[in-house]
Formats: structure tokens, sequence, C-alpha cells
């Protein structure tokens, strides 16, 4: 066992992977507003939308003109999720400093959510990480399912460690092990950051963690122990995975800074800023669903 972090680089996702999975789009002033509140109260790495079709993801749409609107602070790292060289060349027109690219450890789950095989995946962000080096802009990688799928069932670590493997191999600086349909357990987790760490350095692995069945926090406890000090959150707990039945949010990240301040892990956040920011973000959504329901009972 290693000893907890001294401190923990919070990636907030709310404004791509929160937002993405409301019923209702959010309007394009909002998820700015957003986004500036989020670095107002300390975080300093936020993926703030994703390159994607429209036609399956409708809330982000408005994806290039959010780019554009942005008010980038130097010391705040925006990034965007990219699924294709056509989104990473959006991301690119857009300023975008960093990228992310998605894969995951289930086959089934892949060609669910990007219509092919792990491999052809892979095969796919060839040539987007190497336009993205070509433009000095730093590429994530993503792992869904990493501790279960709802098509596939239970999730080998290994299969974990050799997908994270083939990510780094194609010029990913940073992979992040999700746990898509939350229904991981602290024991499997840390076996399965332990198997991602015979492959790579803890310093490159981050935590990306849903909490469906109320185990997110325990299994990033777990996984704290173990040294890890990257973790993927949601303000107010949004988000979940439009191909996933049954997921529900992110852990929130009020909720994560919470635990981190009370073990003395700094990360940087003032946690009653982004307690009021949550609040926000809630009733501006339930404000919006509210009035489309009333809409459509008119």
């Amino acid at each position: 066992m290693s000893k907890p972090p001294k401190q923990v680089k919070i990636v907030e996702v709310s404004p791509r992977d929160g937002l993405q999975n409301e019923k209702q789009v959010v309007d394009l002033a909002t998820k700015l507003e957003l986004i500036e509140r989020l670095g107002q109260s300390g975080v300093r790495n936020i993926e703030v939308t994703g390159f994607v079709s429209p036609k399956w993801v409708p809330q982000l749409a408005d994806s290039s003109q959010l780019c554009q609107q942005l008010s980038q602070h130097k010391d705040i790292h925006y990034s965007a999720l990219v699924p294709n060289l056509k989104g990473l060349e959006l991301a690119i027109e857009g300023g975008m400093k960093e990228v992310a690219v998605f894969t995951a450890a289930s086959e089934l789950f892949t060609k669910k959510n990007i219509n092919c095989t792990i491999e052809e995946s892979l095969v796919r962000f060839k040539p987007v990480v190497s336009l993205a080096k070509q433009n000095n802009i730093k590429v994530r990688g993503y792992v869904s399912c990493v501790l279960g799928c709802p098509y596939e069932g239970e999730i080998n670590p290994s299969k974990v460690a050799e997908i994270t493997e083939k990510l780094f191999a194609l010029g990913c600086y940073e992979v992040s092990l999700g746990d898509t349909i939350g229904t991981g357990t602290p024991l499997k987790a840390q076996k399965m950051l332990k198997a991602c760490t015979e492959i790579a350095d803890i310093d490159a692995l981050a935590l990306h963690f849903h909490n469906t069945y109320g185990q997110a926090l325990a299994n990033i406890y777990a996984c704290l122990e173990l040294g890890a000090h990257i973790i993927d959150a949601s303000v107010a707990g949004l988000g979940g995975c439009p191909y996933a039945k049954g997921a529900s949010g992110n852990v929130a990240t009020e909720d994560v800074v919470y635990m981190l301040d009370g073990m003395g892990i700094k990360t940087g956040v003032d946690l009653k800023t982004l307690i009021q920011t949550g609040k926000w973000i809630s009733q501006k959504i339930n404000k919006s669903n509210n009035s489309q329901a009333g809409k459509a009972k008119a």
C-alpha cells in the first residue's frame, strides 16, 4: 500500500460528460457561465465540450460556438472530447490545447457507443493523435467500462491494462479509467488499478467513477491508498452515459473535495464556491426541465 497523495488533480467533466446526458439541451450562455464559475472555484482542469455528432449528442451541438465565446484563462487547462479527425479539426479551430479520445475495455460497448471494434477505434485514433501532436495539442485517453459493462458484465483487469497500454503507445499523455455504469466496488477498483500500474506510472492514470450504487467515493478512497491522484468528477453529480442503460451521474465534485479536505489532501478548490456552483447549475437545469414539461402539457 502506498501512502495517500498530498495533492490531487481534479478534472471537472460536468460541461461535457455532465450536460451531454441531460434530457433538455442546456443553453450556451449557461454552459459558459458554468465553466467560468468552475474556474472561480479553483478548478484548473475543465473538459468543456465534445466535438461529436449533433445527431447522436444534440446537447453538444454548440461546441464550436462555445469555444469561440469561451473566456480562456491562462492558469486553467481546457479540453474537449473528439471522436475522429473532423472533431479534432473543429477543436483546433476552437483553440483547444488538449483533446481526449475514447474507447472501452468491452467490445460490445464500443460497438454500441462508437460503432466499431476496440481495435478499429484505436486505428481511427492514430491520425487524430498524429495531427494533434503536429499542432502541439496534448491528447488524453478514456477507457470506458473498466469495472463492468452493461452488455458483457464483468471486465477482466488485464483487458483494461491492455487497452490502456495501447492508448499510451498511441501517444496519450494520460489515461482516464472509467467505471461507466458505476458497478465497481473498492477491491475490484484496486485490482483494476494495480493491473494498470504494471504497464504505466500512477502519475499518468486518472479515475473516472460513476456513482450508480453509491460506491464511487469508496472506490476513489481505495485507489488513493495505491497512490492515485488524478480524479475526474462532475459538479452536482451531473452526467451518465447515453449508451449505458442505468448509468447514473459521475461522482459529485463537491463530495470528492469534501472527502479530500477531510483527509488533509490539497485540491486547490474552494468547497463553498463549488457547492454554490452545484446548486446554481442544478436550479438552472430543473427550471429548464420544468419549462419544457409545461410546454409539453400545453
